[in-house]
């Protein structure tokens, strides 16, 4: 087990931080031995036992060889075993769909505060994606009524499967939101749009900008509120928007010139400004 954590590390050490080098490594065993961290772990620090491991470890090194190969090119290791940890949920994931993330977890956590969980809710995800977000609500609040929207067919198919594997239900939707209006009335809105300037390509990792869809990143440089614009115009009594930090006042006053009121921005845990709310007579 050693010789195996070993030979990842020394594969992927120019190519990612210590941290993450070693991060990769207990994923990748994880996933190829079916054993736990700890036994990983425990593994690793027998050093009797290195003999009586070494045919376990051929019998893997031809999978290892090729999932490192990939992570040198930069693929994410979510799309090379095809699903993700995230807020409990075992969650599938395909370059269909962005790779959840921390401040999107965030997001969902904010929205069960500020909205009760224990009442009866009609809760429209646009942009919904692997159905991270509406999944992560449905399962904290049994009682609200959850609709995913998006525009991708193909991601739809992985957040139906997502529902199924995680035991919520939740309606789905296939539209193009810049030229539909819901007809159905919502009380709480909440969207992670696209919101990256094309300008900003150049500063973003390769594993995003060569495998994620670009169609739920990206959005023109002279209309960076192309997205959030829109869904303003829905008057939900309540909309939660996760941003791109570099937009944060201006969303705030789009929703405030639209009638939205006590609109808040909120930092993630890295003190960037991630998230905004607002609410609107209806």
């Amino acid at each position: 087990m050693k010789q195996l954590f070993n030979y990842i590390c020394s594969q992927l050490q120019d190519k990612y931080s210590d941290s993450e080098t070693r991060e990769l490594a207990y994923w990748i065993l994880e996933e190829t031995t079916g054993l736990s961290r700890a036994q990983i772990i425990i593994g690793c620090k027998d050093t009797k036992n290195n003999a009586n491991t070494q045919a376990f470890s051929d019998f893997h090194t031809h999978t290892i060889e090729n999932i490192v190969q990939k992570l040198r090119e930069h693929m994410p290791i979510q799309y090379i075993f095809g699903h993700t940890s995230w807020m409990g949920l075992d969650l599938l994931v395909s370059p269909d769909t962005l790779i959840p993330r921390p401040e999107t977890a965030e997001l969902v956590e904010w929205i069960t505060q500020k909205c009760s969980t224990n009442m009866r809710a009609h809760v429209l995800d646009i942009g919904t994606g692997s159905g991270c977000i509406a999944i992560a609500l449905k399962q904290r609040a049994p009682l609200w009524l959850v609709t995913g929207l998006d525009i991708s067919s193909q991601a739809l198919l992985i957040a139906q499967q997502n529902a199924s594997r995680n035991n919520v239900q939740v309606n789905w939707l296939v539209a193009d939101i810049l030229n539909t209006t819901p007809t159905q009335k919502f009380d709480i809105i909440v969207s992670n749009p696209p919101y990256i300037c094309d300008c900003e390509k150049t500063q973003m990792h390769a594993r995003v900008l060569e495998y994620e869809p670009h169609k739920a990143l990206f959005v023109p440089d002279n209309d960076p509120l192309l997205f959030y614009r829109r869904i303003a115009l829905f008057k939900a009594p309540k909309l939660f928007f996760e941003i791109n930090e570099a937009y944060g006042q201006e969303v705030c006053q789009m929703m405030r010139e639209a009638g939205y009121k006590h609109v808040e921005l909120k930092n993630d845990i890295y003190g960037k400004p991630r998230m905004v709310f607002g609410t609107i007579d209806c």
